[in-house]
């Protein structure tokens, strides 16, 4: 079974950039699913899908975030990341890398165990 692990900086400055990477094991990122997707959880709010990027390297994103998100891979590492540019407290909260794109994402269980980013100064 795929697993996924995300890893990253729990604490950035207002106005700087969060940066996410997600190692994923026991698959490959080009060809266990058809797409990987960063996902977000606010306090107190819903999960929010925040983009994907595909097996074979294209990348989509919500539209409310589009302007400063960017999804990455490195293959040779399987992995993917995430970067979200110009960030506020507002952007606070529990991020989960996954299998999946905004169609459809697999069952939790195959989620990352999320990792807390609180932006503050």
């Amino acid at each position: 079974q795929v697993q996924l692990q995300e890893s990253g900086p729990g604490l950035v400055k207002p106005s700087q950039m969060l940066s996410l990477t997600c190692t994923v094991s026991g698959g490959s990122i080009t060809t266990s699913y058809y797409a990987w997707s960063w996902i977000r959880q606010p306090p107190g709010k819903g999960l929010e899908w925040m983009g994907a990027i595909a097996y074979d390297g294209s990348t989509y994103y919500s539209p409310s975030l589009k302007s400063r998100t960017s999804i990455s891979r490195d293959t040779s590492k399987n992995q993917f990341s995430l970067q979200l540019s110009s960030v506020t407290p507002e952007d606070t909260a529990v991020y989960y890398c996954a299998p999946g794109d905004s169609d459809y994402v697999a069952p939790h269980d195959y989620w990352g165990q999320g990792t807390q980013v609180t932006v503050s100064s």
